[in-house]
């Protein structure tokens, strides 16, 4: 059914009384899905990621899909669902991803991350924002669209168990089916607005290049007193090849490192410049006294529209309880450099490993391994897709959002666009002070059940 006319108020009031009435079962079904431990990067944890993909397809089937099956791939499963109304409408994708970030330090929690809590209007576990709560707000749309009747056309899910890990396996999977997968727009929550009072939809993501690089030394640990000094200490070397990387501006030192860099006019840093943005309570959130980063850019800027180069772990020799007097073999790092439009991946990588390789001194040896990569992702802000989601924003907040740009990376949505030629919507509904990928990683209530409410307005807006 389509909305039009007076239908268009009184379905949407139909709707809200059904998230009204079934708010706590929405909740307690995401509280059950966080407590499955889909850590994707970890071997140990595979059943579990498999135990979350059959979550996810069972609940779509619940909600109303005719079609919800589980996709083997070479890694994890791919949960498909479609509900098919009327093929002469639009067809929306919606793409999201059930496996979560390892829970470590786990030290640092206040609650088990694999033990959902809810404390202070929010959720706290690990997944709860980064993307299991995004993800369930949109089956939880669609089961309500469907139980109301209000679902004004088609729509496909796609949600994977690889998003944390690169996405391997889903550019296989979506160059194999695109008939399948065939659509009129992509829609993912997987970012954030920029306050509960100052909705946002993000129109540019950073790509992203993942490398591990290794310094070897001598062919064995060496006793720091009988060797030091004569022999090459691999992680002084690697310390000070990372170091090196940075200049006292904050710029990266890679020869070539910004020759593709798509630079803003200064008009549109000024347009950057008009999005509410409190330096004070930003460093008060993170318990810093002050900021860091290249010269010349603002705090937005540099986490946005400015490529990144940083070091994510770092580990050798002896960390355990106590002393141990030792120049170790080996030392290592992993280090992920964040992209903007116009710089690929593989180059920046190829760049990278050649630079890394050039500046090790005599004594060591020098391994470059990549991880996984992906490209960034710009959107335009005049198409029918960015308007509908606007108006659907603005419904619901009662404010008109603000573009933004965002500074993390969701590598498969400039494939979507190479091999589905689709436009990606980027309609989040997290908070930057969330904790995703940290300890303590939360998800506001008010979020969680915002996002329900306006993801059938955007369907609305939309088919219109």
């Amino acid at each position: 059914m389509q909305f039009c006319g007076n239908n268009s108020i009184s379905n949407q009031q139909i709707m809200q009384q059904y998230i009204q009435q079934h708010k706590d079962r929405f909740l307690s079904e995401l509280l059950e899905l966080l407590r499955i431990p889909s850590v994707s990067a970890d071997s140990k944890y595979k059943a579990d990621v498999r135990l979350a993909a059959e979550f996810i397809c069972k609940k779509l089937k619940s909600a109303g899909a005719d079609i919800a099956e589980i996709n083997e791939t070479a890694g994890h499963p791919i949960v498909y669902g479609e509900k098919i109304i009327d093929k002469s409408l639009p067809t929306i994708l919606v793409y999201g991803h059930y496996d979560v970030q390892p829970a470590d330090p786990l030290n640092l929690w206040d609650s088990p991350p694999f033990e959902p809590i809810v404390k202070d209007e929010k959720i706290y576990a690990r997944g709860a924002c980064d993307d299991k709560g995004q993800v369930y707000m949109h089956i939880k749309a669609f089961e309500t669209m469907m139980a109301t009747n209000s679902l004004p056309c088609n729509v496909k899910f796609m949600i994977e168990g690889e998003e944390e890990i690169g996405s391997d396996n889903l550019g296989i999977f979506v160059k194999a089916n695109k008939a399948k997968l065939k659509a009129d727009v992509i829609l993912i929550s997987d970012t954030a607005i920029v306050a509960n009072d100052i909705p946002s939809i993000d129109v540019g993501l950073r790509g992203l290049s993942y490398l591990e690089v290794e310094v070897t030394g001598a062919n064995r640990d060496l006793h720091s007193g009988v060797y030091g000094g004569a022999v090459a200490n691999p992680i002084n070397i690697l310390s000070k090849m990372i170091a090196s990387l940075h200049d006292e501006n904050n710029h990266i030192t890679i020869p070539n490192f910004y020759d593709d860099v798509l630079e803003l006019s200064p008009a549109e840093r000024q347009a950057m410049a008009l999005t509410p943005f409190s330096l004070e309570a930003y460093k008060e959130d993170l318990a810093i006294n002050d900021v860091r980063g290249e010269a010349g850019y603002s705090t937005l800027e540099r986490a946005s529209i400015r490529p990144t180069l940083d070091v994510n772990g770092i580990w050798g020799g002896y960390i355990g309880e106590g002393a141990k007097t030792v120049l170790p073999s080996k030392a290592s790092a992993k280090i992920s450099m964040r992209l903007v439009p116009n710089q690929q991946s593989d180059k920046m990588t190829a760049m990278f490993t050649k630079h890394f390789e050039s500046i090790a001194p005599a004594g060591v040896t020098v391994k470059v391994r990549p991880h996984h990569g992906g490209e960034p992702y710009v959107t335009p802000t005049d198409s029918k897709e960015y308007r509908a989601a606007e108006r659907a924003m603005e419904e619901s907040f009662g404010k008109k959002p603000v573009p933004t740009r965002g500074g993390g990376s969701i590598p498969i949505v400039a494939l979507f666009e190479k091999e589905l030629g689709l436009k990606t919507i980027l309609m989040g509904f997290g908070l930057d002070s969330d904790a995703i990928h940290s300890p303590n990683e939360h998800f506001g209530l008010f979020n969680f059940y915002k996002g329900i409410e306006t993801i059938p307005l955007f369907f609305k807006y939309y088919s219109e």
